[in-house]
């Protein structure tokens, strides 16, 4: 059982994201707060029968690093992918690479697992015992060294 200060971290920080959800779709209007206060609520109900808080910890700083990390990528393969879309004469390597995980099953895992996912150029296809299954569209490219450097941002951004 988690101790009450992470519960109770995790809840307040659920409700207060589903508020400001509400917000940015309906607009700022006085005479729906109570109501998008009411929505946010039922959406935070459904947040922790669906997906209870778990004993993960964020850390600021690392955190930090990897979005940039992140967002770097997504930029410079979103590039690299539409230029290789664009360009036939550009020669494309499908395939699958396999890269041997050490972030423990779980919930840890699937949250990695749904990072990678938002790699453009590669899509992790699930896994096999503890390595994880790549999907590339350029498999002579350093995919595994940089799926590495990720679950390393990763590891030092979570904390169990």
């Amino acid at each position: 059982m988690l101790p009450i200060a992470p519960k109770w971290r995790s809840v307040s920080g659920r409700l207060i994201f589903f508020f400001c959800l509400w917000l940015m779709l309906a607009g700022w209007s006085p005479k729906d707060l109570l109501i998008g206060f009411i929505a946010a609520c039922g959406a935070l109900w459904w947040s922790l029968l669906l997906a209870p808080p778990r004993g993960i910890r964020l850390r600021p700083a690392p955190l930090v690093g990897l979005l940039a990390r992140f967002l770097r990528g997504s930029v410079v393969a979103g590039f690299d992918v539409a230029i290789r879309a664009l360009t036939p004469r550009l020669r494309l390597a499908p395939g699958f690479v396999t890269y041997p995980l050490s972030v423990p099953v779980g919930g840890a895992r699937d949250a990695f697992c749904f990072y990678e996912s938002l790699q453009p150029g590669f899509l992790p296809t699930g896994t096999k015992g503890d390595a994880l299954v790549i999907h590339c569209l350029d498999v002579t490219q350093s995919i595994v060294d940089s799926v590495a450097r990720d679950e390393t941002l990763f590891k030092k951004a979570t904390a169990p």
